[in-house]
């Protein structure tokens, strides 16, 4: 038998638009949000969701509830923070322009974009890794027990892992990935 995992990014959010550190910080989707989770929610409609998944945030609640619009047959949705957003720590609400005035592009680059340094306070990709591969472990029983289609209401950076594990990516292919807004990536489970 194969299961399905749809796995996708929140919609745009204001952070995300004005380029904020976000984090675990709670930016609501902008209209352009809204529109990217209608459209994933349009894209799998004739797909089977039996469970799904989100992290605390409003932005994985809200576009988790965009896709469910189609699906009456989920069960159950599960708010697990596993999942939720990589900690940018003491840089969460700063913009990118205003860190890079202050300490530079290359300690912009090593805090954003470093598998294993973490910014002040805050978690590197590494850690996320860890937190979401534990997740992966729970989900996959879960589905099999159930014998359940799983939607995944992600964020950018806890994708990556996801990414990487179903993908069979190396850190280097993780690290360079940009997850859209708009799309969901589809993996089949076999059991």
């Amino acid at each position: 038998m194969k299961l399905h995992i749809y796995l996708f990014r929140h919609g745009q959010t204001y952070y995300n638009k004005k380029k904020v550190f976000t984090g675990w910080k709670d930016s609501k989707l902008t209209l352009q949000g809204i529109n990217d989770a209608k459209k994933i929610s349009e894209k799998l409609k004739n797909k089977k969701i039996d469970l799904a998944f989100q992290s605390h945030l409003s932005r994985s609640r809200e576009t988790l509830k965009h896709v469910l619009k189609y699906h009456p047959e989920c069960r159950r949705i599960i708010t697990d923070d596993r999942i939720i957003e990589r900690s940018y720590g003491n840089l969460q609400g700063m913009s990118h322009r205003e860190f890079i005035k202050h300490y530079g592009k290359e300690l912009f680059d090593i805090y954003h974009r470093s598998y294993d340094i973490p910014p002040p306070n805050g978690e590197s990709i590494k850690m996320v890794e860890k937190r979401v591969l534990s997740f992966i472990d729970d989900m996959l029983f879960l589905m099999k027990k159930y014998k359940a289609n799983v939607a995944i209401s992600a964020h950018g950076n806890s994708m990556r892992p996801f990414r990487r594990y179903f993908e069979k990516l190396t850190i280097e292919e993780m690290m360079k990935l940009e997850n859209p807004w708009d799309d969901y990536f589809e993996y089949v489970v076999e059991i």
